[in-house]
């Protein structure tokens, strides 16, 4: 297929850019794996505040106004916030069933398929759009701001079976962060359904990501902007911007799920305070930078970044590190 080929091509000259982020998110894994099982208490607390951080960055990016408070009261007292409208509270409601299907899922099986699409996309748009929940589109769509147009409806049907068989088959072998972009951007070029692709799409990739091992990983409302820039950009072959989202997103649960495990220190810090505490050759505004591309150990909250003296220090010896061998 064309659009693999592509893929190939493309992938020859990024994957060089990304070796150390996607190295120290596989150390990362590794150290998880080896603390398995988490306290049953602190895992639950983490799921919990996990899933409702899912649900509500995932429906604000598609303009749901309940912010996480108001979330977190829809799911956890079934309470109805005033002046909000009855479909911001199912678009909370509906998305919460469908991330409890999508865990049950990783749970159960090892690939992804046509069928799972198809029931996350009808849990998503349970009552809101009945008539096309699970549903593949009959008709042309266009979508605003962006700049593609999506594939003739009756291709869908072919292009979503190709995406699926690629997912199963990974002809190009890629790393399971690799496979999460390639997924997400394909999916969303085909846009097989009239409504709720990017929610669906959300969740089939952390259904793949939860398959191979992963925690979800939460695009964050925050990054709307970013996120659509990087989709974007893929439609044109550059899938720099989209890789590195997803690694972030991927890294932060990560980071999540480390931390609140009892003997680990990870001793993250906003940018600010490390700039205050240590003599630094670089200013926050720099640092800032390290971490929104990556080159430092680094997530987001809100809109601050938290890195550790560690991260710093280790970047500061790997320049010298480079510089040494450049002089030689």
């Amino acid at each position: 297929m064309e659009w693999i080929k592509n893929i190939e091509k493309e992938l020859q000259s990024q994957r060089e850019v990304f070796s150390n982020h996607f190295e120290r998110i596989s150390i990362k894994k590794q150290e998880l794996d080896k603390k398995r099982p988490l306290p049953a208490i602190a895992l639950n607390r983490i799921k919990e505040d996990l899933y409702i951080e899912w649900s509500y960055n995932s429906n604000s990016i598609e303009g749901n106004t309940l912010n996480l408070n108001e979330t977190r009261m829809v799911l956890n007292e079934g309470m109805t916030v005033k002046g909000k409208s009855l479909r911001e509270h199912i678009e909370i409601t509906n998305h919460h069933e469908a991330i409890e299907f999508v865990v049950q899922l990783a749970q159960k099986e090892k690939s992804i398929t046509e069928k799972n699409v198809l029931c996350i996309h009808e849990i998503v748009m349970l009552k809101i759009e009945k008539q096309f929940a699970g549903c593949y589109r009959n008709g042309a769509v266009r979508i605003v701001g962006a700049n593609f147009v999506p594939p003739n409806p009756l291709k869908v049907n072919l292009f979503m079976e190709n995406l699926i068989h690629f997912i199963q088959q990974n002809p190009l072998k890629l790393n399971a962060i690799e496979m999460a972009a390639i997924l997400h951007h394909r999916f969303v070029w085909i846009h097989p359904f009239f409504d709720g692709n990017g929610r669906t799409i959300r969740l089939l990739m952390n259904l793949y990501l939860m398959q191979k091992g992963f925690p979800p990983a939460i695009i964050l409302k925050n990054d709307r902007k970013k996120y659509y820039e990087g989709l974007n950009q893929a439609n044109n072959g550059n899938y720099n911007k989209l890789f590195l989202l997803i690694a972030q997103s991927i890294e932060r649960s990560l980071d999540i799920y480390l931390m609140a495990h009892p003997g680990v220190n990870y001793d993250y810090m906003p940018i600010t305070s490390i700039i205050e505490e240590e003599k630094l050759p670089y200013g926050q505004e720099y640092l800032s930078l390290l971490a929104r591309q990556g080159k430092i150990d680094a997530f987001k909250e809100g809109r601050n970044w938290y890195t550790s003296k560690k991260a710093v220090n280790d970047y500061l010896s790997n320049r010298k590190r480079k510089r040494i061998v450049n002089i030689k």
